[in-house]
């Protein structure tokens, strides 16, 4: 759907109505400040600039959301951002719970070691209403109102010493993760010594060989140049695949007519689904881009992906009870239906 088509029928569900800058006795923001990792030049930046643009035309002005890249309203430490957003600090949030952990550990339930091992499981997922509503209510009761699910892109490994084969390839790499505990987690269960640091810092580090391997979607691998940081070798595994959450802090939303929240909506399930087909197309094309700047891709075959899937399980099982067991139980069944139809 194109973006006019779009607006053309967000207007109609209007019903030509036109609001003014008051409402339910409270006067609009002249800016509403959303903050997201990346900037536009990736798919999760853009999906965060398509849904300001929506929301903007949308509501005729009357919701001005400015999109803050780098995550730059909390001096880039994106793991402060939920709480940022419960400050009154940034009205609208474009991200990934795993960044939230410190702050709202029961909505990264998606982070686990290959809960959604692939595209079809994801689906199936983000499609099961009951599944869904339960983790909706989950962001309500942690500080905002979501109004449209993303997804960040499965998460790849790379490094600058071997092939990554099988999980005792992994054994004493000095991986940089971000600064999700789980993550680490997922590093040491399998030999590897993780080191948590932000992009800035890894990124000598890699190409000095300080820091052996790093771990991100291949997205992020082709536009920050990560070849050229020494990386020679990528496993595909796709070992988790994080949701990307639109969604208004709760005091924000709460100020906005019921015409504008449906609006804006709208414009998050918009948003949404044209941020996803953006990481699909890239996901299809990948490996070959990848391979073509002479980086050595590996693909697991299924044989693989069950050592890699054994390995974790004591990890998984682990934060699987810290996080929210009940939700997550739902949710595997629904990829096991999902992986047997």
């Amino acid at each position: 759907m194109k973006r006019r088509v779009f607006l053309q029928g967000v207007s109609a569900t209007t019903g030509g109505l036109v609001f003014p800058a008051i409402a339910l006795g409270q006067q609009y923001k002249a800016e509403y400040k959303m903050s997201t990792v990346v900037p536009t030049a990736f798919a999760w930046g853009k999906g965060g600039e398509i849904f300001c643009n929506l929301v903007r035309e949308g509501t005729n002005g009357r919701i001005n959301i400015k999109q803050y890249p780098g995550s730059s309203l909390v001096q880039g430490d994106q793991t402060r951002e939920f709480s940022a957003m419960r400050q009154g600090v940034i009205d609208v949030l474009c991200g990934a719970p795993a960044n939230w952990y410190s702050s709202a550990r029961q909505l990264t339930v998606f982070t686990l070691p290959f809960i959604t091992p692939n595209y079809k499981a994801f689906d199936a997922v983000l499609s099961n209403q009951t599944v869904m509503n339960e983790y909706y209510d989950l962001i309500r009761k942690a500080g905002a109102e979501p109004v449209g699910i993303g997804e960040t892109g499965f998460r790849q490994i790379s490094n600058s010493r071997r092939p990554i084969i099988k999980p005792d390839d992994m054994k004493g790499l000095k991986v940089r993760v971000i600064g999700v505990p789980m993550f680490g987690e997922i590093m040491s269960s399998m030999g590897a010594n993780p080191t948590f640091m932000s992009w800035a810092d890894a990124q000598p580090a890699l190409a000095s060989n300080a820091v052996d391997a790093q771990e991100n979607p291949l997205e992020f691998f082709l536009a920050a140049k990560i070849h050229t940081l020494g990386q020679k070798y990528v496993t595909k595994w796709n070992y988790s695949n994080e949701i990307l959450v639109f969604a208004i802090a709760n005091q924000q939303w709460r100020t906005w007519s019921e015409q504008d929240q449906k609006i804006v909506r709208e414009c998050g399930v918009e948003a949404a689904r044209q941020q996803i087909a953006m990481v699909r197309k890239l996901f299809a094309e990948d490996v070959e881009q990848v391979r073509a700047l002479g980086v050595d891709v590996h693909v697991p075959t299924n044989a693989e992906m069950t050592e890699w899937r054994t390995a974790t399980r004591r990890v998984y099982a682990r934060w699987k009870a810290q996080i929210n067991p009940g939700l997550i139980s739902k949710m595997e069944q629904v990829v096991d239906d999902a992986l047997k139809a």
